[in-house]
Formats: structure tokens, sequence, C-alpha cells
């Protein structure tokens, strides 16, 4: 896997803690302090400016410097564009798109942490509150990841992983909110979401199909690590699995296959890791696209596959999932966007377009820790019904509002 970042947003694949002492000349510090991302302002839109021609020409015929640019006294209009990241750090981030708000959540390691904005690109100005706050110690106490808000059956719903302090236990877990408005209210712990085998879990999201709800998350077939594969199962209601799990994706192409491990960073890992994780559903016309993420988040080649279903169909049946021997999204080394990876979805606010939230590293090598930032671009659909997701964008391309936002919180 090669040296890689660790902090407390750090998700390695291995899930096996840091050893005191190891690799410790090749990682930075943790931050073990949630980020402040307020402490970063929102870009703000330019004035525009104007030169004095005639007076600079006479200064620099006489030799005197330039004066500074001067402005015309015009006020600046509303933002019409943004770039990414839309936040400086935020691993697996997800949104949710209710009544004209968007919610957006991702990795801190360490608590749930909400955001509620009418604009996506005005996320660094948004409100934002810790909704739950984990036990110091018990089972869903350490490592809190890749968080999702959902709304269903009339209550708000919170998914994501959590451990004992050990890798081994990592599991699923809902927390539930009447609130109409998820910053306020109580969040109540519903339990684990767990198929009957209750074997390692992570990264689970939850959709409906024909009147179905279903989960998907990645996990292990056993309890040995060494291979993450996507599984689904029926819920009978937001907090309980129906019936057994079915295994709908397990890594075999090459570019779902790097995971090369460090044992100096990771002694007592396997050594090598191939991933599926992340699944995440983006529905279109009569066809369920499963994306989800591949090869393992330390490296630069943490890509986007696909699964294609349609809808209506057994979907705890494989045979029902077709898979895309090529990734659909991935690292562009000329745009400066490596492992881009752990993506959601949403709606412009005008329901006119779609768009990819994904989290990405600018720089090579920055692996699977706190580098990796939030960010999102439109995407098209093919004439055969499938997305087109496009390259990953430069950090200084200037992208369009999405249709209808306002550009502000």
């Amino acid at each position: 896997m090669g040296v890689y970042a660790i902090s407390t947003l750090t998700k390695p694949q291995s899930r096996i803690r840091l050893q005191e002492g190891s690799a410790a000349d090749f990682l930075p510090k943790p931050r073990m302090d949630l980020p402040t991302y307020n402490r970063v302002p929102m870009l703000e839109p330019r004035g525009r400016f104007g030169w004095k021609v005639s007076v600079g020409l006479l200064l620099l015929a006489f030799g005197t410097p330039l004066l500074a640019p001067q402005s015309d006294g015009a006020k600046p209009g509303p933002a019409t564009t943004f770039t990414n990241p839309l936040l400086p750090t935020g691993p697996d981030p997800w949104v949710e798109h209710k009544d004209g708000v968007y919610y957006y959540m991702n990795t801190t390691g360490v608590n749930l942490t909400l955001w509620k904005t009418h604009s996506m690109p005005a996320l660094k100005s948004a409100e934002k509150r810790v909704v739950w706050i984990p036990p110091a110690s018990g089972p869903y106490s350490h490592e809190i990841w890749a968080p999702e808000i959902h709304f269903l059956e009339g209550k708000w719903y919170i998914y994501f992983a959590a451990d004992a302090a050990t890798n081994i236990s990592h599991r699923i877990w809902v927390v539930e909110n009447a609130s109409a408005d998820p910053l306020q209210g109580t969040w109540t712990l519903k339990g684990k979401v767990s198929a009957p085998s209750d074997k390692w879990a992570i990264d689970p999201s939850v959709f409906e199909d024909r009147g179905k709800l279903y989960l998907i998350w990645s996990g292990w077939e056993e309890d040995e690590n060494g291979t993450q594969s996507l599984y689904i199962a029926r819920l009978k209601n937001p907090w309980t699995v129906e019936g057994v799990r079915g295994r709908i994706s397990t890594p075999e192409y090459p570019w779902e296959k790097v995971g090369d491990v460090d044992a100096r960073v990771l002694p007592d890992s396997p050594p090598h890791i191939d991933v599926n994780e992340g699944p995440e559903l983006l529905k279109h016309g009569d066809k369920l696209f499963l994306i989800y993420s591949a090869s393992a988040c330390w490296t630069d080649a943490y890509s986007l596959g696909m699964l294609t279903a349609t809808s209506g169909t057994d979907l705890l049946n494989p045979s029902s999932w077709k898979k895309s021997p090529r990734p659909v999204f991935q690292q562009d080394p000329n745009a400066g966007v490596y492992a881009p990876g752990h993506n959601s979805f949403f709606k412009s606010p005008d329901g006119k377009q779609d768009w990819i939230l994904y989290h990405a590293n600018s720089a090579p090598g920055q692996g699977c820790g706190e580098h990796r930032s939030p960010r999102a671009q439109s995407f098209s659909w093919r004439q055969d019904g499938t997305p087109d997701f496009g390259r990953p964008l430069a950090t200084d391309t200037r992208i369009p509002l999405p249709s209808g936002d306002s550009g502000t919180p």
C-alpha cells in the first residue's frame, strides 16, 4: 500500500489500528480534534477593477511605480461559479435533499456532524452541528465512519459504522430523530443493523425499490481480513434486517485489486487487501446503478465501479447485477486529482441536473486520511441510459452553480 497519511479521519481497509512506534517517521501526527471548517472562508465574488490608463502611462513615463488597481465602484454581483473542494477536508461525503434543503455529512471519526444548506457550493459557510457523540466505551464507541442521513417513514435516520476499539468488531448502527428539523430534537440509538451472520460491516446505505427497503454495505464473508465485498439485505423497518444477506460483488478485475499493505504501517494485516466498498444507489428510469469504490483507499488507484440491475428484479440474487468491466470514474493526474471515490448523488435545486459528490486527494500518495476533501460536479446520461461521470475536475476549474442554486446557504 505504500506509506499513507493516518489521522482520526483515516479509514484503512485493513481496519487495524497503528501501534505505537510503527512507521513513526513516515506518518504525520494524528489530529485528535474535530476539523474546524469555518476557519476557511467561503470564496466571495470579486468586484470589477479598472486601470487609470492615462495616469498610469504618465507615471510610467516618469519612472514612477504604477498605482494599484482601483475599484470602479460597482457592487459585486451574485456568484455564478464555484471551485472544488467544498470543504478543506471531508472523507466519505453524503447528502440528502429534502424540502429545498441539503443535509450533508462526512466522516469525522469521532462523532456525527450534520450540515444544513440551501446550496452545496456554499457548504463552507453552512450551519452545522454535532448531533450525536458516542460513549467512551462499548460496541459503537470508536471509529465512526461514513455516516448517512435518510428520511424514512416520517423520521430521520443516520446510519454509520463503528467499533469497540478493535477492528474486527466494526458493525453498522443507526440513530433516529422524529423532529422535522434533524438539527433539532433528540437522536436516539435504535441499535445495530445486522444480518443473522453478523460479520464485519462498514459503509451502509439504504434505498427503496418497488415499495421494498434495502440495506447495502461493504463487509467480510467470514471473520478474516483480506477481501471486502458488497452485500445487500431487505429491511423490515429502518433498523431491522429481514432475512439473510446476499453478496452481489467481490473484487475481480485488476483495477479493483490494488491494495498492497505496508507491514511497517499495519504489521498485523495481510500483505494484500482487495476492496469493494462505499456502495451508493443511483436510479434512472427502470435501471438501478450501484456505484461503488474499488481498490484500497490508501492507493491513488481508488476509483468508482458500477453494477447495473433492473428495478423490480430479485436484488438479493447476484445474477440480477451486471458489473461494468472498467472503472466509471478514476484519478486524473493531469488535473491533480487522485483516489476519487466514496461518492453520493444529488439533484440541483430545480431538479433539472444530476450531480456527483465524492472525495479525492490533491497530490499523489496522500493516502486515506484528512487530505481527502469533498468535491462536486454535474454529470450527464448516455443514449443507452447509463451515467457519464466524465473526469474529475481540477480544483482551479470554475464550475457553474447547479441550476436554480442561489450560491448562498
